[in-house]
């Protein structure tokens, strides 16, 4: 069944990741998974690491690691603005490991309720998520 589209676009700090027209979006905030439809009812919401993915058919799926961000959904669009988003297969497990690596030390050294070691955590968090998108399983 065909579902009315709507307009979708995905920012990071170096420029347009992706824009273009969907049936759906699925994604992940702060307070748990979210699917969008069009005409859906106003949202502002924070984004976790996740397998974003965007629907432009029911079959047809474009898929992304997305990082942290914030999700704007008004007027019938969805604006997507993210610390970063990658295809799966952009991904490099080998490297994400390695960050993961080094976030996993930051953690382990920084003073607990400290910035640093809440960015640490954030990094951890994205970094699993990460590996799991490269090595093809969702998150």
């Amino acid at each position: 069944m065909a579902r009315t589209k709507f307009p979708v676009e995905i920012l990071s700090p170096e420029g347009e990741v992706w824009s273009g027209e969907v049936e759906m979006v699925s994604t992940r905030t702060t307070v748990g998974s979210i699917g969008l439809l069009a005409n859906h009812e106003p949202v502002l919401a924070m984004l976790d690491p996740v397998e974003l993915r965007l629907y432009e058919t029911e079959s047809d799926v474009r898929r992304f690691a997305q990082g942290e961000g914030y999700l704007q959904v008004a007027g019938n669009r969805a604006l997507l603005l993210v610390e970063e988003a990658h295809a799966p297969e952009d991904l490099d497990a080998g490297d994400l490991r390695e960050r993961l690596r080094r976030a996993e030390q930051e953690l382990e050294s920084a003073e607990e309720g400290s910035e640093a070691a809440r960015t640490a955590a954030r990094d951890k968090r994205r970094w699993e998520t990460f590996i799991a998108i490269a090595e093809g399983g969702a998150s």
